[in-house]
């Protein structure tokens, strides 16, 4: 069985999560109610310009990571899947500990990551807590 088209879907998935602008709008919307923000919430927060942040939802359109409605003349947008909140508190997890290692300039970007909004379900911290448990123990 070939699933080499398999790898390239999730290749592409990644690559429309591959700025910080479409991570930092994907977590304003795993963190609204709903999972749903309209693009004037969006703009505020990533202080992005227009144009700019229509293309980086219209690259999250494309890849099925989120949704868009129209209501009079508000868009609103919305995480296709609970899922991908899931990925964020995961990816997350993933960045503390990997800034947790130590590497050089890490304390200070370790400070800001734990400074970030929570993420709703399991915290990072909880995530990141529960992973250096089972690595304790599996070295036990």
């Amino acid at each position: 069985m070939d699933t080499q088209p398999l790898y390239q879907i999730k290749a592409d998935l990644f690559k429309a999560l591959g700025h910080p602008t479409r991570i930092q709008v994907l977590e304003v919307l795993a963190a609204a109610p709903d999972h749903t923000a309209a693009v004037a919430r969006l703009a505020e927060v990533t202080r992005a310009e227009a144009s700019q942040l229509s293309q980086h939802l219209a690259v999250l359109k494309r890849a099925g990571v989120v949704t868009a409605t129209r209501t009079g003349n508000a868009v609103h947008y919305r995480l296709a899947e609970p899922l991908v909140a899931e990925l964020l508190v995961v990816a997350r997890a993933f960045l503390l500990s990997t800034l947790s290692a130590g590497r050089d300039g890490a304390a200070q970007q370790l400070a800001a990551a734990r400074d970030l909004p929570a993420l709703p379900g399991a915290s990072a911290r909880t995530v990141l807590a529960a992973t250096h448990a089972a690595d304790a123990g599996s070295r036990a």
